[in-house]
């Protein structure tokens, strides 16, 4: 009942556009329950509530703004505890694959809140990630992956809709022969309600939340690294 209660206030803060309260709010959580408590518990739930009311149209833009300054605000808040107690790189195994990653909202799809929290967690944990923002089309998230030597390819989507778009960047993986050094992570509202679908649209695999995301893509990186040591036998 506490959590649900810190929720709903950490929401009206949200939909009030009070962003200093809201990251008192949550600060105090950090302080006083510890910092998983806050990120799991308060802030990723409500994010949800969010995502489901943009999704419904029942929220503004600039409410869905303030969200997203909220997750920033806490991040740059929280940055040293991150590190302190949260996901730890493992030193670069000579000849694996870099920690580079591509990110992206697939094509027609433009909720950006779950992406920019992943890309921060990423590059807390030691990534370096190109950003493509909202709207991006295959053929730029595998040209970019290719350009900057990418490991991992992930991409967001809101919507049952949108998300089957991330079949064309699939498809071009198994087209340019890059199965084997690029892995796709797929992430969103869509996957956490329907968990099968990552499969279905040629994901390699999926995170619940945002601070989930690291091991993810460490976990596929490590995988890429397998496959080609095999190729090479």
């Amino acid at each position: 009942m506490e959590y649900q209660l810190l929720q709903e206030t950490l929401l009206a803060h949200i939909l009030r556009a009070e962003r200093e309260e809201a990251k008192k709010l949550l600060l105090t959580v950090v302080h006083e329950k510890g910092y998983e408590t806050a990120l799991r518990d308060i802030l990723e739930p409500t994010l949800r509530i969010i995502g489901d009311r943009w999704a419904k149209d029942s929220i503004s833009l600039a409410q869905g703004f303030v969200a997203g300054k909220v997750v920033e605000d806490f991040i740059a808040n929280t940055k040293e505890i991150f590190s302190k107690q949260m996901f730890k790189a493992s030193p670069l195994e000579a000849g694996s694959p870099p920690r580079i990653a591509v990110m992206g909202n697939i094509e027609d799809d433009y909720h950006s809140l779950g992406r920019s929290m992943v890309t921060s967690f990423l590059e807390l944990s030691g990534w370096a990630v190109t950003d493509l923002g909202n709207d991006v089309l295959a053929e730029e998230l595998v040209d970019t992956a290719i350009r900057i030597r990418a490991s991992v390819i992930g991409v967001s989507a809101m919507m049952l809709t949108t998300a089957r778009n991330i079949v064309k960047v699939r498809q071009l993986l198994y087209q340019r022969g890059l199965e084997n050094r690029i892995a796709l992570a797929v992430g969103g509202a869509v996957f956490r309600m329907r968990p099968e679908l990552a499969a279905e649209v040629g994901g390699d695999g999926t995170a619940d939340t945002g601070i989930d995301a690291p091991e993810l893509f460490e976990t596929l990186r490590l995988r890429i690294y397998e496959n080609q040591k095999r190729v090479q036998l």
